[in-house]
């Protein structure tokens, strides 16, 4: 169900992406080995034009473009979404030199990037990351620490690595450097996790970096990472709809067709109020990252809150709708290698990766209670205003009142 907002030519461009995606990315999806990065995929998104449309889109494109290629191929969109999460610092604060080198690569598909904000003690507390640029008294740094649970690591062929150049001053403290993974000092080792794509660390033993390195400027990093984050909260909205709507999509299949009690699963009240919930769920979700990618193309100022807010409904809805459509199901949906047990696994890392939930309601209330404070102070200053104009107002018509005068003798 398209949302209200898009243009005939935007739908279009969806359902052209999605049948994209099913005859030429599929099935190099399915070849790939999980827990590595695929590489052909990449290229072949390179190949399409994909990775180029990305870098250069819009918020709201992003969210399309993700959202139609997770409802058919979620291994797709995730190379696609890491390839743009690592490679935008580049894009919008890189050098010259910088972008000439990296992003011509980047967008054909033959340099995979990373984006390595996390560390052991540092996921949600950004600001409190510790990996350590020490200067090297030569007007660079050598890069000492740890970054954990980073997509595409340790087999990126560049990173953005957020680190610690001025110790005690929190987010003001950090700076953003692009680095090249034969940098000397460089390791990691890949990580088991249930998400099925590349999760691994960066290990920095003295790792060379310069001022040719920067992005953005010294102690200035954060600003980096949240821009990143701004234009990236709301398609990973878009990513879980995308899911929400493929475990929708079966659903409303498999139960329009299951025989149950002298009919098909659809006949029974229980069951097709929740695929109604599921799809008011989905659409609702839908709507919300709608708006907060079209905030942000606008460059409206309440971005934070809009994307936290696509984020935190989204990933929530995808989470029950995924979760509903496997109780619909029954046991076949918990097999290995059914679409719904490829779903349960990969809808649940969103409600944590780039700020989990927690996080987002914290950014949600923080907004709110500084509008409500402001608005208050603004009510209080118009009532002040209005006092002042009544005061003046009566010390003028009583300066202008006629003498009374005295009775004649």
């Amino acid at each position: 169900m398209p949302a209200f907002s898009l243009e005939p030519e935007q739908t279009t461009w969806c359902a052209e992406l999605r049948a994209l995606a099913a005859e030429r990315l599929k099935p190099l999806a399915e070849r790939g080995e999980p827990g590595r990065v695929n590489r052909p995929l990449v290229a072949a998104l390179g190949d399409l034009g994909l990775l180029s449309r990305l870098f250069e889109a819009g918020a709201l494109d992003l969210c399309l473009l993700r959202e139609s290629l997770a409802r058919v191929c979620t291994e797709a969109e995730t190379a696609l979404a890491l390839q743009g999460l690592g490679t935008h610092p580049v894009a919008a604060f890189g050098t010259p030199a910088q972008r000439a080198r990296w992003l011509p690569e980047a967008a054909a598909g033959r340099a995979v990037a990373a984006f390595a904000l996390s560390e052991p003690d540092a996921g949600s507390d950004a600001a409190a990351l510790t990996l350590d640029a020490v200067p090297d008294g030569r007007g660079g740094w050598h890069l000492h620490g740890e970054k954990r649970w980073i997509s595409n690591a340790p087999e990126a062929d560049f990173a953005t690595v957020f680190a610690r150049t001025t110790p005690g001053a929190g987010a003001r403290g950090v700076t953003a450097f692009l680095v090249p993974a034969d940098r000397p000092g460089l390791g990691g080792e890949p990580l088991d996790m249930l998400a099925p794509h590349a999760l691994g660390t960066l290990v920095f033993d003295g790792v060379p970096v310069g001022p040719d390195d920067l992005l953005g400027a010294p102690d200035r990093g954060f600003r980096v990472a949240m821009h990143t984050l701004n234009l990236f909260r709301p398609s990973v909205g878009a990513f879980a709809v995308g899911m929400a709507q493929a475990a929708l999509d079966a659903a409303l299949a498999h139960t329009a067709a299951r025989p149950a009690f002298g009919g098909v699963l659809a006949d029974l009240q229980a069951v097709s109020h929740r695929i109604a919930e599921m799809a008011t769920r989905t659409e609702a979700a839908r709507l919300l990252v709608h708006a907060a990618a079209s905030a942000y193309d606008r460059g409206d100022p309440d971005v934070p809150r809009r994307s936290a807010m696509a984020k935190l409904l989204a990933t929530e809805t995808a989470q029950y709708v995924v979760d509903s459509a496997v109780q619909l199901h029954g046991a076949a949906a918990l097999q290995r290698g059914h679409l719904l047990e490829h779903l349960y696994r990969e809808v649940r890392a969103p409600r944590i990766y780039e700020g989990a939930t927690e996080v987002q309601r914290m950014i949600i209330a923080k907004d709110l209670y500084a509008r409500h404070h402001e608005e208050r102070r603004h009510e209080e200053r118009r009532h002040e205003e209005v006092r002042h104009h009544e005061e003046a107002r009566h010390h003028e018509e009583q300066g202008h009142a006629s003498p009374r005068k005295e009775p004649a003798p």
